[in-house]
């Protein structure tokens, strides 16, 4: 057993590996057993942190450690929170959550003083105090809900903005309540915390996206994007705290500064996501239940009391928001529950207020004897090294205090105070006097706390998990019963490539245009020609697919990587195109633009000439995350094309996954129709007339360098084709050579059939003849919208 000579198994474990190796068993092993109860992951670590901590078994300290990553895993919640929300529903819904967040505010905070007042027989300034800890709640059941899908849902974006306005109101409370206790409440307090908390909010909005942009722009490496999102999450916690207010609303407006320059698809959400979910949340949750001390529960009659009283107005205090959210605006039953599960729940700011109302003393009290003092662990010791435990403290005794050296740190001269605050007098030498505090909150109050967030996030998990499950649910049976308009499902998008510098942005801009469902749809291909030598060719080719590989896999994408020999390139990729059924193609520019015989290239028109898909060329000149714009100009009468849903529902989910603003430029009738669209299924977008494609160049005036052209094109003998469209190439490389570009040539087919059955391309109609065929359209895209 010599191994064992290094490792102290003393509790609690002072070993960094066994902690960590504890930790993380903790963290992979709740999930997997309480799943198969059907009970919330996150219940399982709260109560795991309650056993292992240190007033269970005593296996793991609460120091520092816990502390640091359970404050990392808070900010990270806020941080997702406001990395993940749809700007588009949270500017459309933005009312809703002011008053989503004064009712979960108000309401509370009244039930607590009341409850405070007439129930508990508190002061005023104790039950305003206890009500602001009602009144704030933490987004526990966030991580739920996002990995069932319904992050984006109307009542999750209501209720994460309630959030952030009734943390922020109920930790203005806790600032001036104990600014008043402390007699630090006057003009100049109004004044200073007013004007650092406008300026803060200025700071993170405006200018961290102007940082942010410009690091994306210079650097791509994955690991330095990570870290800096990381540094920005806590300068933003940072700059909250100097501004007077709670750190979480730093990291939840940080998140907000950041979400268009990070898109839901991109690898480095998908890192954000996967860091946090498996470290440091769990680290947060953990270091939660180790404050649960079940001991202080059945001490007395007293605490169980205040605990229960103070669970039962946390829970109505915030189901009564919740249910009159629901019938103001008439939500389902299943959005009540997602409001209510991400709001009931008590942590953070609740940890925060209480340990604050308790360290306020407001004045002391003698005791009679010290039974009536609750100590722990403290102990006096005298010059002669003589210990003497307070439980052993009698009145006039022990005349040999007079010469303590050392009392916690503090020399014993006449009367003195504890860590604890607790203080005791000496007149000649003997113990003549012990006072204890009466604190803003008491002991009764602070052991309640512990209970009621036990158990409010127990009810805000399962609350939330089932919500969220039943309406992911319910969209997915929604989607598969709809059988009026008969839809080609399998997604399949095809990318050739000739260089592996250009894998990353067309990868991303593959992965952030297509269905969320379609995971297997995406397809790297190489073209090696039968003439050439191979050796070096193949060597190349594989180096380009295995890099689009591992691209798609840091989206969570799987990439089918296609080498191919041919005669030469175009034969290659016309080939794979009917013999995989490819539905789009994403072609990087590489070729000289607008020669006289040459639209794109001689490659590039063989592609649009052979291949009847929807296709986009790309010529990217900044990464896809940083472009606040996009700029789309569609031809007269596209609308009627049979393409014309499958790409407008590619540049929707562009818009929508880089939270980017959509600007479209279009003939009156193509505006209305894509107005129509857009008031069913919103993103952030703009509409303005324009039909003089003989003066496209004056589209260049509203083109800002951040911004994306998107061009919709058509092939010759189509309806919504015109001859200035020979013309785009070559105003791609002299007008907007410094802005990103995308050419798209939409599915375009001249066979006819009777139904709208879009598995059969033999079945295809096209709508050139007849415009009341717009309402097949509007099926098909509202079909679209809900499998994307």
């Amino acid at each position: 057993m010599i191994f064992l000579i290094g490792i102290d198994f003393t509790l609690p474990l002072k070993n960094p590996v066994l902690l960590f190796s504890l930790i993380l068993f903790i963290i992979l092993f709740a999930p997997i057993i309480l799943n198969k109860l059907r009970i919330p992951h996150l219940i399982g670590l709260i109560i795991a942190g309650a056993i292992i901590g240190p007033n269970g078994l005593n296996l793991i300290a609460r120091d520092m450690s816990i502390i640091l990553f359970g404050t990392v895993g808070l900010q990270y919640i806020m941080f997702l929170a406001g990395l993940e929300i749809d700007l588009a529903e949270f500017k459309k819904n933005s009312s809703k959550s002011l008053i989503f967040g004064m009712l979960t505010f108000s309401i509370p905070m009244i039930l607590g003083t009341v409850v405070g007042l007439y129930v508990l027989d508190f002061s005023m300034a104790t039950s305003v105090l206890l009500a602001s800890m009602f009144a704030s709640h933490t987004l526990i059941a966030y991580p739920l809900i996002s990995k069932l899908g319904v992050a984006k849902n109307r009542a999750v974006t209501v209720a994460v903005g309630g959030t952030m306005i009734t943390d922020t109101l109920a930790l203005l409370v806790l600032a001036v309540i104990a600014g008043m206790q402390t007699g630090e409440i006057n003009q100049e307090f109004w004044i200073r915390l007013g004007f650092s908390v406008i300026l803060f909010g200025l700071v993170v909005m405006l200018i961290f996206p102007i940082i942010g942009r410009w690091f994306f722009k210079r650097y791509d490496d994955n690991i330095s994007q990570y870290i800096f999102v990381l540094a920005m999450v806590f300068l933003g916690c940072t700059l909250a705290e100097l501004a007077g207010i709670e750190a979480i609303i730093g990291a939840f407006l940080t998140g907000l500064a950041l979400n268009r320059l990070i898109p839901y698809t991109s690898p480095l959400m998908n890192r954000i996501e996967f860091v946090g979910n498996a470290l440091f949340i769990p680290f947060f949750l953990i270091g939660v239940g180790m404050l649960i001390d079940y001991k202080a529960f059945i001490k007395d009659w007293d605490t169980i009391q205040v605990a229960g009283i103070m669970t039962v107005v946390a829970i109505v205090g915030k189901y009564l928001p919740a249910y009159i959210t629901q019938k103001l605006f008439g939500y389902t039953r299943d959005e009540r529950r997602l409001i209510f599960g991400l709001s009931n729940a008590q942590a953070a700011a609740t940890l925060a207020a209480v340990l604050v109302g308790f360290n306020i003393i407001v004045d002391y009290k003698s005791v009679n004897s010290y039974n009536e003092v609750h100590l722990k662990n403290n102990k006096l010791t005298t010059e002669n090294n003589q210990v003497i435990l307070f439980s052993e403290l009698k009145k006039g005794e022990y005349p040999t205090l007079g010469s303590i050296a050392f009392v916690n740190n503090i020399e014993a001269k006449g009367s003195f105070k504890l860590n604890d605050k607790t203080q005791m007098s000496f007149v000649n030498g003997k113990l003549a006097d012990i006072r204890i505090p009466n604190r803003l909150l008491n002991e009764n109050v602070l052991n309640g706390t512990i209970l009621m967030i036990l158990i409010t996030c127990t009810i805000a998990s399962f609350v939330a998990q089932k919500g969220a499950y039943n309406i992911a649910l319910a969209e997915n049976d929604e989607t598969d019963s709809e059988d009026d308009v008969v839809i080609e499902s399998d997604e399949k998008i095809l990318i050739p490539m000739k260089s592996v510098d250009s894998v990353d942005e067309l990868i991303n801009l593959a992965v952030t245009i297509k269905s969320k469902k379609n995971k297997t749809g995406l397809f790297a291909l190489n073209v090696i020609s039968n003439n050439a030598s191979t050796a070096v060719l193949e060597s190349k080719a594989q180096k380009i697919v295995k890099r689009a590989a591992v691209v798609a896999s840091s989206t969570d994408n799987s990439l089918n990587m296609l080498m191919r020999y041919d005669l030469n390139i175009l034969n290659g990729v016309s080939s794979v195109v009917k013999e995989h059924k490819i539905s789009d193609i994403i072609l990087g520019q590489t070729e000289s633009l607008g020669a006289s015989d040459s639209l794109f290239g001689p490659l590039t028109d063989g592609i649009l000439n052979k291949c009847k898909t929807t296709t986009f060329i790309y010529k990217s000149v900044q990464p896809l995350s940083t472009v606040k714009r996009f700029i789309v100009v569609i031809p007269e009468r596209a609308e009627r094309e049979i393409g014309f849903p499958f790409w407008l529902i590619k540049i929707w989910n562009l818009g929508k996954n880089t939270s980017s603003k959509i600007v479209f430029y279009g003939s009156e009738t193509t505006i209305n129709f894509i107005k129509d669209i857009h008031a069913k299924h919103p993103v952030d977008a703009e509409f303005n007339l324009f039909s003089d494609w003989d003066d496209f160049l004056i589209l260049s005036r509203h083109i800002n360098k951040d911004d994306t052209l998107v061009v919709v094109m058509s092939r010759k003998l189509n309806l919504s084709y015109n001859s200035v469209m020979s013309s785009i190439p070559g105003f791609m490389n002299k007008y907007f050579d410094k802005n990103n570009v995308l050419i798209v040539y939409p599915l375009q087919s001249t066979l006819s059939g009777s139904k709208l059955d879009l598995k059969s391309s033999a079945a295809l109609e096209t709508f050139t003849e007849n415009i009341e065929r717009l309402d097949d359209v509007r099926k098909l895209i509202g079909k679209l919208f809900r499998i994307k």
